[in-house]
Order: structure tokens, then C-alpha cells, then sequence
């Protein structure tokens, strides 16, 4: 096991954190360049731990000046990134609004979602603020070889130790998704000295569902691998997604499982999972399809997205766990927690319902909780920013400490989580809300 993170501050300046290759080529000391190779050209496409604690913890006192200079070459490289990230997906954006045409569900729903954030614009700067300048977010690690292939980092203040990690996929509809959208949750597990690893993946029309569910796998085996370098501990990470994320997370690990169970070739085992907690996920496509249409998400984009109904199969989870084969491979499966609220109308609740039947008739050990009268973005956004208590904040918190007493006994004293956005405000959003 790999030496926790020492406490000092590194010559390259923690505050602007984008963990880049070019960065890390930066950073590799001469004694170091026969390791260049392991680094960026691995294998498996990973970082060599040693090389990533090296420019965590390399000690090299510097003046105030370098400081300065070191803040403003950080803070460049955030402000290049952003612009190659805002011209990609500015893009992507307009050959979307091909896809879509001009309908008037579609542009409703545009409607409503801009004002929607707008009603929660005093906690989502906030948080925003908090992503950026921060020293315990590491922003943009890359994962992979694809312009999506990046992670954000979130770290506990204190590291007497190794860490919980959880691994998460954010939702947005197989099209808006961000790893950015994880920040609020990345930041309240890691003040509960959990480490959150938010993996970002391709979109449509960047990429189809196949794609997604490669990125998100990568992003996993990234983090199974080389997390020991970021002080977290390798036999507790757990695989969390919400949303459409929650769909690819579980795509991901079934396929997964699967290909373990014929002995392929793989980069990360199923038994390195913990645990899985699916929020709000759809895992039956052939029963969404008509739902997301009726809502605004058109079917003819659904079937791009999903590459055909031909593909529905392959990436349902709960109508593949049907195949021999694959439910074979269901008894290598983690502990599945599925969470969904009541009323949920975005996917409703009935999705982890089938899902978590499907599940226990293959064998595998499944726990469904559902919150009364919560919506689709009542669990993920509503209630964070409200404060105080979250129960679904607490239960999962609850099951990952719950071999740690340490811990249980300092969530017991932790004091109520802050407020983000008046009472009025969320009451409001969640009434225009389009989710």
C-alpha cells in the first residue's frame, strides 16, 4: 500500500489544480525521466503512483515571487482549458440543435431550465467558487486518450490515513453531462473525509452510448489503479451514478463482470467495487424510450444516442441480466443500492423497481430505498443545497463508514450542513423545474 499524501505544500502550487499531461511532463525530475514512459505511455494508459505522489509531494522551497508566477501559470492553464472546453462543446452544441430541430417541448424545455438555474444561481456560485479555488479539488486529471477523458478530484482536509473513495458519474441526459455537475456532492463526502472522483465522459453527439460506457469504465479502472497515490484506499472504493450516469455506471459494471466471468483481458476487477449505489437511474431503455419522448428527449435522438433499438438490449441492464451468460456473471456483482424518489417523473421510480427484481432473481444482493414524495432533482440538488439534514446524504455516508467507527462517531458530531439557497427560492425551482 502506498504512503498517505504529506501535508506540505508542492512546488507547483496546489490552489489552481488541472492535472494535465503536459503538466505532469512539467514536473517529472531528471532522475525521474526513465519513468516518462511508464507515466504517459503505460499499458494500460495509466499513471505510474509514483510519479503522481512525486509531484503531489516534492519538497523545493520557493519565494514569494515564484509563488506568484506559479499562481498565474496555474491560473493560465485553467483559463486555456476552459476556452478549449467552451469551444468543443459550443460545437457540439450547434450540431446538437440540428439533431433537435426547433419543437416546441424542446424549446419549452430550455425555457424552464434556464430558469431554473437561475433560482439556484446563489448556491450553484458558491459552489462554483469553492471548485475553483479550493486546494482540496484536483481539477482535470486525464484518465484516457479522449478529449472527455478527464476527472475531478475531491480531497479531505486532514489525511490521517487512507480514505473511502467513491467513484462518480453524473447524470445529464446522455447529452449535458459534466463532471463539474458532481462538485456540490464531491465536496460535502470529502468534508466526511471521503474521497469522490467525478469522471467526466463523452456526450452526443461527441459520442454515442458505447462510448459513454468505455469512458466511464476507464475512468473507474483510473481510479482502482492509482487512487493510493491520492491517499485513497484501494479496497474501499465505491461506484456511484446518478441519472443517465447511473445507467452508464451500471452498463459498466456489468459488462465488466462479464467479461471477468469469460476470463478476458481487463484492467479493473468487479471485486475491487465495493459496493454500487444507482440515483434515479433508468436501466431498461425499451421501457424509456417512449417516456423520454413524451417529455421533450425525442426518440429519434434517443436511437442515436443509443445506436438503434437493435443496441436496446445490450445496454439494458435489467433485460441482460436475463441472458445465462451474463447472470452467470451476476453472482460477481457488489453489494447494488438503488435510490429514487417517489415521485420522480423524469425516470420514474419503477425503473429501480424492476431493476432491483431483475437483480435479486439473478442473485445478486440488492437493497431498494425510495423517498417519499422526492423528485428527480429533489435528491440531487434541492436537498443538498438546502442543508442541514439529507437523507439520502446520510445513508450513504452510513454505509460507507459503516466498518469505521472512528468515523461513524465523527459523522455523529458533524455539525448541520450549510444552507445554500433560501427556502423560497428552492421551493420555486422545483416547481419549474423540467427534470
Amino acid at each position: 500500500m502506498h504512503p498517505p499524501l504529506e501535508t506540505h505544500q508542492p512546488e507547483r502550487c496546489r490552489p489552481m489544480m488541472t492535472s494535465t499531461v503536459s503538466e505532469i511532463e512539467e514536473v517529472i525530475t531528471p532522475e525521474a525521466s526513465s519513468e516518462r514512459t511508464t507515466l504517459l505511455n503505460g499499458s494500460n494508459g495509466l499513471y505510474s503512483p509514483e510519479s503522481v505522489r512525486r509531484r503531489v509531494s516534492g519538497k523545493s522551497p520557493v519565494d514569494g515571487g515564484s509563488r506568484r508566477i506559479c499562481r498565474q501559470q496555474s491560473f493560465g492553464r485553467d483559463i486555456g482549458h476552459a476556452a478549449a472546453e467552451t469551444y468543443l462543446i459550443t460545437g457540439l452544441s450547434f450540431k446538437l440543435l440540428r439533431y433537435l430541430g426547433v419543437g416546441y417541448r424542446w424549446i419549452m424545455k430550455l425555457l424552464a431550465l434556464t430558469c431554473y438555474a437561475m433560482l439556484l444561481m446563489p448556491g450553484f456560485l458558491q459552489v462554483a467558487y469553492m471548485y475553483f479555488f479550493s486546494s482540496q479539488v484536483r481539477r482535470s486529471v486525464v484518465y484516457g486518450d479522449q478529449p472527455r477523458n478527464r476527472l475531478d478530484l475531491y480531497l479531505p482536509s486532514n489525511n490521517d490515513g487512507m480514505k473511502p473513495v467513491v467513484v462518480f458519474v453524473t447524470g445529464g441526459a446522455w447529452i449535458i453531462g459534466y463532471k463539474a455537475w458532481g462538485s456540490l456532492l464531491g465536496m460535502q463526502l470529502a468534508e466526511r473525509d471521503i474521497i469522490v472522483a467525478c469522471v467526466d465522459y463523452r456526450n452526443f453527439p461527441q459520442g454515442t452510448i458505447s462510448d459513454m460506457v468505455t469512458d466511464a469504465s476507464q475512468g473507474i479502472s483510473f481510479v482502482c489503479n492509482n487512487i493510493s497515490a491520492f491517499a485513497g484506499d484501494p479496497s474501499r472504493i465505491y461506484l456511484m451514478g446518478q441519472s443517465a450516469g447511473a445507467h452508464i455506471a451500471a452498463c459498466a459494471l456489468l459488462e465488466q463482470a462479464t467479461k471477468e466471468s469469460k476470463g478476458e483481458s481487463i484492467s479493473w476487477r468487479v471485486s475491487q467495487i465495493k459496493a454500487y449505489f444507482g440515483l434515479s437511474g433508468g436501466y431498461n431503455l425499451y421501457n424509456l424510450v417512449d417516456h423520454f419522448h413524451n417529455r421533450g428527449l425525442y426518440r429519434s435522438i434517443f436511437l442515436s444516442i443509443m445506436e438503434g433499438e437493435e443496441s436496446f438490449e445490450k445496454f439494458s441492464p435489467e433485460v441482460r441480466l436475463k441472458d445465462p451468460i451474463v447472470g452467470k456473471a451476476a453472482s460477481m456483482l457488489p453489494p447494488i443500492m438503488l435510490f429514487h424518489g417517489s415521485s420522480d417523473y423524469s425516470i420514474p421510480c419503477d425503473a429501480s423497481k424492476t431493476f432491483a427484481d431483475a437483480l435479486q432473481a439473478a442473485g445478486a444482493k440488492v437493497e431498494l430505498i425510495l423517498y417519499s414524495g422526492k423528485t428527480h432533482t429533489d435528491l440531487f440538488l434541492q436537498d443538498p443545497l438546502r442543508g442541514g439534514k439529507d437523507e439520502l446524504f446520510d445513508d450513504i455516508v452510513s454505509v460507507i463508514h459503516a466498518e469505521d467507527d472512528d468515523a461513524l462517531a465523527k459523522d455523529s458530531l458533524a455539525p448541520p450542513r450549510k444552507r445554500l439557497v433560501p427556502e423560497l427560492l428552492l421551493k420555486l425551482a422545483r416547481e419549474v423545474s423540467p427534470f
